[in-house]
């Protein structure tokens, strides 16, 4: 095994090693090179190469394991060497010193050999049984070794070292060889390892041998397979280490070679003897002999280990066969064809099947017809090494029933003690009757008895891709009864409303609970009815219902969504947009659902969910667009512009955002974030000599909040600015409604020192008439008339300018998009412009290398 390990993976340095070795041999066999040298080359070559190989694995790695595995390539790589050099040094030795300097070679490397061996990770102390199983295999092994040792040498004198070398090393060669048996699937790298030792070692045996009793020079190259195998295998083998050792299958090491391995070398010996040699001497016979006692003795062990086996089985198989005649699964044994080739006890107990009547049957035969199909191809998709499926299907029983099972399907004809395909039945009638009501239950509202949302989406699901349309209907108004009458009138009102949208659907609609005050019908009919429908369940519900002492009328918002081939989840999904759309229009009406709806209110509902914590998040920021004299395009002054760079939304614009703020009141925390990030950059701007204004927008609801003007106040003193570098803007069309508050409020910011401006302003009447009455620093307005349809607003532009110089308003063109709206606005006499055609808005670093263009800027 290691031999062919080698020959059939060998590495390419170790494929060029092995041919050089063959024709060092081959040239010493034509006589081309003498014998002796040919083998101190092989040798050496081979010796070198396993030593360069054991000392890059004797480097790296940390752990116990890699320090056991560094000593050992060391050590190995050390006796490699002694090996190497043994062979190198016997062509410098004199004849007759030559075997002295093999033995000396042959102990050390012995010595080497053990102690690495020994330090190889992985080692673990085998249980006394196994021990004593091994001393035998030994003692065969090492008395076969000995007896061919000794009837093939020479007859005549045997030298001493010859008779030392024999003895000791038949014991020790045959412990390696049996040690490495032994491990061959559990640590095939230190097998390897073993096996090269057991090749070097004898390599040597057989020189020292040859040395020793002076044999003719060319008998020496016999000495060089082994050594060169022996070497490669060492390296190879503490590589496997090296990467782990991984075991080479499962289950015990193959006994057999341990035991015909001693008859067949004694044998082989005996042989080679009678026909080299001739008749066996009394002391050879007697040796022969004694390779009988440790067979035996193996062969004894052998059979008391089978006959363990056996009787482990045996009790096993007893267990398991009580097991199985006890349970309540059916256990079928089917032959290639799916016919029944054995079936449990519990056939007849639990299932009425007699083993004489279902025997041979086709399991086909068994199963009910509109299962079997489905069944059969489960079972022939089924590969050896798949998990096991489940088959559910109906199965026979003997009064001539079906009872409901689930069968787990194994195909053991891989297995040669079994050589069948299992089921493993088990009868689930009652736990499926049980499941049934369980779910029955678990769909049913408790107070109204209608399907709960569960139900719905089954039954959504049921009728995927089939005309008809979903209406989720929502109560309002039982807060207040709630408060002024208690729960249990709540609870009334709801039986008394699922009542009544029973009594208004078809038959085959089904109406359900969804939530506390929600329900839903799933009608058949197509959209347009399924609209009348709604209509018809608006105008029900909302009939007034008997409360104790009067009657109230509840408020209802329908939602329609239509089946479609969408899932139950999107189509629920969309009956609630469509329901929250009803809500926003005033309730009291049926909406329909449709793409556009659902993205205004699925981007609403991300609005909503999203903005609550984006200030604590850092999500907000500011970008900033210049205010230009129109006169020499200088910087006057700045617009701080909101902006939510949202993760899951992108930038989302003020336009967008303010409304969910002030839906959510979230306009106090947005506006102090904005006032108190602007006014630091204002600082940070007005350090220099550059003296410009911040604008900074508010709402009306800010402008009005009780705190404002503190706040502004705080805000400007915290950071240190000016107050007239501040310009708080508000939009005109959103302060009609507040105006006399508006006015107040502005005042009290000119009374702080900051400036005012009213932004958006319209050249309408209301607005010149107003316009007055604002205490406002600056007035921005737009380019062109409100009206597109108006002839070109340089006239109007005029008269605004002229009215705010009569006023003592500085005016700003805002939303300059086109070098054209730049020179309109600057004939019209406006002295600040701003806009895209000007200065883009851009972040705080832009900004100010924008402003690095201008030495200074002007107030």
């Amino acid at each position: 095994m290691p031999l062919a390990y080698l020959v059939r993976r060998p590495p390419p340095e170790a494929a060029a090693v092995l041919a050089l070795a063959a024709l060092l041999v081959g040239a010493a066999l034509a006589g081309a090179l003498p014998p002796l040298a040919a083998t101190t080359l092989a040798g050496a070559v081979c010796c070198a190469l396993a030593g360069v190989r054991l000392s890059r694995l004797a480097a790296g790695g940390s752990g116990r394991r890699a320090r056991h595995r560094r000593r050992a390539a060391a050590l190995l790589d050390t006796t490699v060497a002694v090996v190497g050099m043994t062979v190198m040094v016997l062509p410098l030795a004199g004849p007759a010193q030559r075997a002295d300097v093999a033995t000396a070679g042959l102990a050390a490397a012995a010595l080497g050999y053990g102690g690495g061996l020994l330090l190889l990770p992985g080692r673990s102390r085998p249980a006394p049984p196994v021990r004593v199983r091994r001393a035998v295999d030994v003692l065969s092994l090492g008395t076969a070794l000995l007896f061919a040792g000794w009837v093939l040498v020479p007859p005549g004198p045997v030298p001493p070292v010859v008779r030392v070398v024999t003895v000791v090393g038949a014991g020790g060669l045959a412990g390696l060889l049996v040690s490495a048996l032994a491990g061959w699937r559990r640590r095939p790298g230190a097998a390897l390892c073993r096996a090269g030792a057991v090749a070097a070692l004898a390599g040597l045996v057989d020189l020292v041998v040859l040395l020793a009793y002076r044999a003719p020079e060319p008998a020496v190259l016999t000495a060089v397979p082994p050594l060169v195998v022996g070497t490669l295998l060492t390296a190879a083998g503490l590589a496997r280490v090296s990467a782990g050792d991984p075991p080479r299958g499962a289950g015990p090491p193959p006994a057999w070679p341990r035991i015909t391995a001693p008859a067949a070398v004694a044998m082989l010996a005996a042989l080679l003897h009678l026909w080299v040699i001739g008749p066996f001497t009394p002391g050879a016979v007697l040796l022969g002999l004694a390779v009988v006692p440790p067979l035996v003795g193996r062969e004894l062990i052998a059979a008391a280990d089978d006959r363990r086996r056996a009787r482990r089985l045996a009790a096993r198989e007893a267990h398991f066969r009580a097991l199985v005649a006890g349970g309540r699964d059916l256990l079928l044994l089917l032959d290639d064809e799916l016919r029944v080739g054995w079936l449990s006890a519990a056939g007849a107990r639990w299932f009425g099947l007699r083993d004489d009547e279902v025997r041979g049957r086709p399991l086909a035969g068994l199963l009910h017809p509109d299962d079997a199909p489905a069944a059969l191809a489960l079972i022939a998709a089924i590969r050896p090494g798949d998990e096991p499926p489940l088959l559910v299907a109906r199965m026979a029983t003997g009064d001539g029933g079906w009872r409901a099972t689930e069968s787990t399907v194994s195909d053991q004809r891989g297995v040669p003690e079994v050589d069948a395909v299992v089921l493993y039945v088990r009868d689930v009638g009652e736990r499926r009757r049980l499941e049934r009501e369980l779910r029955r239950l678990a769909a049913t509202d408790r107070l109204t008895g209608l399907p709960d949302r569960g139900e719905l989406l089954r039954v959504l699901g049921a009728r995927r891709g089939e005309p008809g349309g979903l209406l989720l209907v929502d109560l309002h108004g039982f807060g207040a009864v709630d408060d002024a009458a208690g729960r249990a009138v709540v609870d009334s009102m709801l039986v008394t409303a699922a009542r009544r949208l029973r009594d208004v659907v078809g038959p085959r609609d089904l109406v359900a609970r969804v939530s506390g005050e929600e329900f839903a019908v799933v009608t058949g009919a197509g959209p347009v009815p399924a609209y009348a429908l709604g209509a018809r369940l608006l105008a029900a519900l909302t009939e007034p219902c008997p409360v104790p002492g009067s009657m109230v009328r509840l408020r209802v918002s329908v939602g329609l969504a239509e089946l479609a081939g969408d899932g139950p989840e999107d189509v629920l999904r969309q009956a609630e947009l469509a329901r929250r759309r009803a809500v926003q229009l005033g309730r009291n009406r049926v909406e329909w659902y449709d793409a556009y709806l659902e993205e205004q209110l699925v981007r609403r509902l991300d609005l909503e969910r999203e903005l609550p914590g984006a200030v604590a998040r850092g999500e907000l920021d500011l970008v900033y667009q210049p205010v230009l004299g129109l006169a020499d395009r200088s910087p006057v002054g700045i617009e701080a512009l909101l902006r939510w760079r949202s993760p899951v939304l992108g930038t989302v614009l003020p336009a967008e955002l303010l409304p969910v703020a002030e839906e959510l009141d979230l306009v106090g925390e947005l506006g102090g974030w904005v006032l108190n990030r602007a006014c630091r950059q204002l600082a940070d701007w007005s350090s220099g000599s550059r003296q410009l204004w911040m604008a900074v927008n508010v709402t009306p609801r800010e402008l009005l909040a009780p705190d404002f003007l503190a706040r502004v106040s705080a805000t400007l003193a915290g950071h240190g600015v000016p107050a007239e570098r501040l310009v708080v803007e508000v939009a005109e069309p959103r302060i009609r409604a507040e105006l006399p508050t508006v006015v107040a409020r502005l005042a009290g910011l000119r009374s702080l020192g900051v400036r005012t401006a009213l932004d958006d302003f319209r050249a309408e009447h209301a607005s010149l008439a107003q316009l007055r009455r604002l205490p406002i620093d600056l007035l921005k307005v737009r380019p062109r008339p409100v009206d597109p349809t108006d002839e070109p607003a340089s006239p109007l532009l005029d008269v605004v300018v002229a009215l705010g110089d009569r006023l003592g308003l500085s005016v700003v063109v805002e939303e300059l998009e086109s070098d054209a709206d730049v020179e309109r606005a600057r004939r019209a006499g406006c002295r600040y412009g701003q806009g895209f055609a000007l200065a883009r808005p851009a972040t705080a670093e832009r900004v100010e290398a924008y402003f690095e263009e201008f030495p200074s800027a002007f107030r």
